[in-house]
């Protein structure tokens, strides 16, 4: 692959957390022209509105699950990052549209850029593949265990493997490069509270900046693996310029409880409330965990990847993004 400088890239799901932060370091990376396209069902215009303010960076509305609209985006592209899909929290509650977007869609947008000859389709695929863990360390030859799973999650999980094999199928069949990234818990500027444990994160920021304590589901003890949007970006555009294929655990690589996580986060608000400990049990849940031990050493040997971004660090940036989109709501309300 050329370097990104020199390329033009649409990212599917461009108004999205992931896809906002994959453009801005486009930007910042002195490519010649990023595409945001997105159908807005989840995603808004307030997220990427500084990035069209730059000439190189054009919004286009449009789904992915009618391949018509994909066509004359990925005209002249060099590579295309497919980030849009349903959760599982949204699956649940649709899980027909759900497979649509997340098999159909990624078919579609595989199949447009073979039509469009692109070079190589960075895919955001998820942790969730491998169900339940085993024994730490978990690298992309631990096997997939979804028989503890609820039905949400194994549709999710599943549509997940289906997206990475029709990438494996397309590059086998028409040698288009691909890159499907597995990632864990991500957080950041431009969060939104679809994902089940960065919904968490926002409610508890939002229950501490209203004075009150914020809630942790159980014992707090889970542990979880979070990794910083700005580190996932980075991984995005290392698998994009990278000649290698294949799949890549793309995580902090550190088991963190979610008493940790209100702890840091309690710290960037400067708060001294204390969490208040509930039960859930009508919620949607991630399988829980004593231990992860995500391994991200295939990604550090194989894209030169690693994350840099620690708990305490991130939740500074998150705290300071969410305060700033507070007041900006504020004064236009």
């Amino acid at each position: 692959m050329p370097a990104i400088r020199d390329g033009r890239y649409v990212i599917v799901g461009g108004a999205s957390l992931l896809g906002s932060n994959i453009a801005r370091q486009l930007l910042q990376g002195g490519v010649r022209e990023v595409l945001l396209l997105d159908n807005l069902a989840l995603g808004s215009t307030e997220a990427v509105a500084d990035l069209i303010e730059d000439k190189r960076c054009t919004f286009l509305r449009g789904d992915m699950t009618r391949l018509n609209e994909l066509l004359d985006p990925f005209k002249g592209a060099a590579g295309v990052f497919s980030v849009a899909g349903f959760l599982s929290g949204p699956m649940l509650a649709n899980p027909w549209m759900g497979l649509d977007v997340n098999v159909r869609g990624l078919q579609n947008v595989l199949e447009a850029a073979r039509l469009r000859d692109v070079r190589k389709v960075v895919f955001s695929s998820s942790i969730g593949v491998y169900g339940k863990m085993g024994q730490a360390p978990n690298s992309e030859e631990q096997p997939f265990g979804w028989d503890a799973l609820p039905p949400a999650l194994i549709l999710y999980s599943g549509s997940k493997i289906v997206g990475e094999g029709l990438c494996r199928l397309y590059h086998d069949q028409h040698g288009i490069g691909y890159a499907a990234l597995r990632y864990t818990n991500l957080y950041g500027e431009n969060q939104h509270k679809r994902a089940i444990d960065a919904t968490r994160i926002v409610n508890a920021w939002e229950r501490i900046r209203a004075g009150q304590r914020p809630v942790i589901e159980g014992t707090g003890n889970q542990v979880a693996d979070f990794v910083y949007v700005g580190d996932v970006a980075r991984a995005n555009l290392m698998a994009m310029e990278s000649n290698v294929n294949g799949a890549f655990n793309i995580a902090s690589g550190r088991d963190t409880t979610f008493n940790e996580v209100v702890g840091a986060l309690l710290k960037a608000c400067k708060s001294d409330l204390q969490p208040e400990y509930k039960v859930d049990a009508a919620k949607v849940s991630n399988p829980v965990e004593a231990r992860l031990g995500i391994s991200v050493e295939k990604a550090r040997r194989e894209l030169g990847w690693e994350p840099r971004t620690d708990i305490e660090q991130g939740m500074r940036r998150l705290v300071a993004w969410l305060d700033e989109d507070a007041r900006k709501r504020a004064k236009f309300a």
